[in-house]
């Protein structure tokens, strides 16, 4: 199977790294970057074939994976209309929806909207998939094992869907990051060194995160289990009641899906 990529960003970087993990040829594996030293890196790093513009390549392979910015997609993609073929087209730009990326791809239909996050840098992502109709199992398992490459999938039927999936797992780690952040700040405050409240923090976050993946529990359970009657940590919870911090998070996702929308209608007008 031939892939190619359009892009070689940091995203590009973590999945062609998981893919050779995972098995799949460098020789196989073709990078579209305008930048000398985007280039060089990539073919340094894992020894693929790289090119400076699509009208190098004969084909785009079986596999086209579009890891530009959204608002340079149209642009980008232009130069590989012909050469599409039966390539199955999977993208990782955020917004773009479908019918958009199968307008700027002159009516091809063999597209999968995918919206990683940044874990996936570290093979622990978790990404959202959605397909055209036209796109048969087979391709599906095709872009379902190109993504597992850097962390869990999850497949989204529903693409009205996908802006939820930004604003719950592509944005999510921000949150994650604010609430250590929080925790650092609270730890600073208490008289712990900047290494010890990071290693309290990061920590803590990490072994609630693990307990609650191999629980079979509800999160509300799990929390309950941790909050003694008249102790410190309901004392904390309810303090934090009182600050809105639960209802200030769903409202931030619910904001985040929102703008994913206004953002996916100003990208598709373009």
């Amino acid at each position: 199977m031939k892939i190619t990529f359009l892009g070689g960003g940091n995203m590009a970087n973590a999945l062609i790294g998981g893919m050779l993990k995972q098995g799949y040829s460098a020789s196989d594996i073709t990078v579209i970057d305008p930048g000398s030293e985007a280039r060089r890196k990539l073919a340094e790093t894992y020894a693929v074939n790289c090119v400076d513009a699509a009208d190098k390549l004969p084909g785009a392979g079986d596999l086209l994976v579009l890891a530009v910015k959204p608002q340079q997609m149209k642009e980008a993609v232009a130069p590989l209309v012909g050469k599409l073929g039966q390539a199955v087209v999977v993208s990782i730009a955020a917004g773009l929806d479908l019918t958009t990326l199968a307008r700027f791809l002159g009516g091809h239909r063999k597209i999968v909207r995918c919206m990683p996050n940044t874990p996936a840098l570290i093979g622990a992502g978790i990404t959202g998939l959605c397909p055209l109709p036209e796109v048969s199992a087979v391709e599906r398992e095709a872009a379902n094992r190109l993504l597992s490459a850097v962390g869990s999938t999850v497949w989204i039927d529903d693409e009205t869907k996908m802006d939820g999936v930004t604003a719950l797992s592509g944005s999510g780690p921000a949150y994650v990051f604010l609430f250590i952040e929080a925790l650092q700040q609270a730890a600073a405050e208490l008289g712990f060194t900047p290494e010890q409240g990071r290693q309290l923090a990061i920590e803590t976050v990490q072994g609630a995160a693990a307990l609650a993946a191999q629980s079979s529990d509800p999160a509300a359970v799990l929390r309950e289990r941790v909050t003694s009657k008249g102790g410190t940590t309901e004392a904390a919870l309810r303090t934090m009641a009182d600050s809105g911090v639960k209802e200030g998070i769903i409202a931030g996702v619910k904001a985040a899906e929102a703008r994913g929308r206004e953002l996916g209608k100003l990208l598709g007008a373009a």
